[in-house]
């Protein structure tokens, strides 16, 4: 099965279609919680057990530096010249082997994903 997403802002709309397409849950801060602060998006990240999916990079500062409470998992999509829908190609390779995510920051670029494990995730 795999991880319900909650998705940014700064998430583009037609991955968020190409995403629901393909049958993954998406919740769209821009529908759901539009203007919420990072912290609160986080939160809601955490209290409904989805994957956050994002390309705002404040995420891991608020996980790693400020000790805020870490979701399953949190997806950074690199900015990089991609098509409006290529990211949901890039979360769909990604969630093919979700236990690859499970537990980790994922920082995703063209050519590299790095991982590194969310503080207060088990290993």
């Amino acid at each position: 099965m795999k991880p319900k997403l909650l998705v940014n802002e700064n998430f583009p709309v037609p991955a968020i279609l190409k995403l629901r397409q393909n049958g993954i849950d998406v919740l769209a801060v821009q529908e759901a919680m539009p203007g919420a602060s990072d912290e609160a998006i986080l939160m809601h990240a955490c209290t409904t057990g989805r994957w956050l999916v994002t390309y705002d990079r404040d995420y891991g500062e608020l996980v790693y530096s400020k000790a805020c409470p870490a979701p399953p998992s949190i997806l950074y999509l690199r900015q990089e010249p991609f098509p409006p829908d290529h990211a949901a190609d890039l979360v769909m390779n990604l969630l093919n082997n979700p236990t690859d995510a499970a537990g980790f920051l994922v920082v995703i670029g063209s050519q590299t994903i790095r991982r590194r494990r969310l503080p207060g995730i088990e290993a």
